[in-house]
């Protein structure tokens, strides 16, 4: 990316080339694959909007007073979602129940939606969601100080929304990109003293609990760390989630615990476990999280005291949120959303671009090539599709999917290389904007 942003024109030019073909990938290799794969196996296809199971569990339970987590909501989200409801004696249908398993207030954020069909409002959110992400990009310049040239900006945007993981993102309407868009603005909020407005969109965060509690936590334990300063973060966390736990009980009394087991349904039903989990396919991953969980919590702990507009807690931030997908039971691709500000942060860094030790430019070469080989597959198949069958170029559509458990673990190798030059030798970290 830094090489990207040195020659910005010809950037600009490669970021263009690699978003184009990777929506031609999207659209050429991989949803063709997933239809013949689905007419194949019998396997039902029909919206398949992540945002469907919401809406329709808002519509019923704000205009029909139904339980969002009842087993015939479900069925319903499941005629929209599949086309058809599941049926347990067809073994290729999916086990992914598409249940409502969200906290009940996330009803309040969609009320707005409930009235309108939904195809319209599939059409609104992808539009929506694209800018959202190119906002987040904005935002995240703004966390991090960094003042790029309008080319550098696109050039940044473009690879952004071009990435397979937000195409895939904004393809499901997946709530991740909203979630990851209001902590942005909550870091932002809080380097620049906003407390009280950092605190009250934290709590909405935590409509997606397994993204937002994590750099919840760091956020309140820094709050309290100077409380005379800091103290309206956490109160006003504390009050707004307070009012959305009440709010949600007064409209479905008894909700938590319905929660609670949705969440443990989903996780057996789905399968779902951690990135070490994946990396490992055994037990050894609780082992593997168990440093990387330690090692954050110590670096937290360092920056503590930290001001808000130090660089350290802005790299403490990003350290969290690229610790929370090693922690989370889930290796979905678009949660990597989360570890952008970690990787604007690495490619801004004078300490990282320069440095001479061996380990570092290691990880960041590994750290590159990960990151780039899904555009760099993606591109490679589209070319293909125009040449070869399309049935053979389908046959390798998981190519560009290669690196995504690589992703996160070498983005977080090169950010905790990271921490041990600026905690160790008390450096202050340096962006790339600054040098100009």
């Amino acid at each position: 990316m830094a090489a990207l942003l040195t020659n910005l024109k010809v950037g600009l030019l490669i970021a263009i080339c690699f978003a184009v073909s990777a929506q031609l990938y999207v659209r050429r290799v991989m949803v063709p694959h997933q239809r013949a794969e689905a007419a194949l196996h019998d396997f039902p296809r029909g919206n398949l909007s992540d945002l469907y199971p919401r809406w329709i569990g808002a519509r019923e339970l704000l205009l029909h007073h139904r339980d969002p987590y009842g087993v015939e909501v479900t069925r319903e989200i499941q005629v929209g979602y599949y086309g058809r409801a599941l049926d347990p004696s067809r073994p290729s249908d999916p086990h992914d129940q598409q249940a409502f398993a969200y906290p009940v207030y996330v009803v309040f954020f969609l009320a707005p939606f409930v009235n309108f069909p939904f195809q319209i409002i599939q059409a609104f959110f992808y539009g929506i969601l694209v800018l959202i992400v190119a906002v987040s990009d904005i935002l995240w310049f703004r966390v991090l100080n960094w003042h790029p040239s309008h080319h550098g900006t696109a050039v940044v945007i473009v690879l952004t929304i071009g990435s397979l993981q937000v195409i895939k993102a904004v393809e499901l309407q997946q709530l991740t990109l909203v979630v990851a868009a209001l902590l942005a603005v909550v870091i932002l909020l809080a380097v620049r003293s906003r407390f009280t407005g950092a605190g009250i969109l934290l709590a909405c965060a935590t409509v997606k609990p397994q993204l937002a509690f994590p750099i919840a936590a760091w956020l309140i334990f820094w709050s309290l760390s100077d409380w005379r300063r800091r103290r309206t973060l956490f109160l006003a966390f504390l009050v707004t989630f307070g009012i959305l736990l009440g709010s949600a009980e007064w409209i479905l009394p008894g909700w938590i615990p319905e929660f609670w087991r949705g969440v443990f349904a989903y996780l057996q039903y789905t399968h779902a476990t951690s990135l070490f989990d994946d990396l490992t396919h055994s037990d050894l991953g609780l082992l593997l999280t168990a440093p990387v969980l330690l090692f954050t919590c110590w670096t937290c702990w360092t920056v503590r005291h930290e001001p808000e507009r130090s660089p350290h807690f802005v790299f403490a931030c990003a350290l969290v949120l690229a610790t929370t997908l090693v922690l989370i039971p889930t290796d979905s691709t678009y949660n990597q959303v989360l570890l952008l500000p970690g990787i604007l942060l690495l490619a801004g860094s004078q300490s990282i671009l320069s440095s001479k030790n061996l380990s570092t430019r290691i990880l960041f070469i590994i750290a590159a090539i990960t990151i780039f080989w899904p555009w760099i597959a993606a591109l490679g198949l589209t070319v293909a599709s125009f040449i070869l069958p399309a049935s053979r170029v389908q046959q390798a559509w998981a190519i560009p999917f290669y690196t995504s458990i690589a992703i996160p673990l070498a983005v977080l190798a090169l950010l905790f290389q990271y921490a041990f030059q600026i905690l160790r030798s008390g450096e202050q970290t340096k962006f790339a904007s600054e040098r100009s």
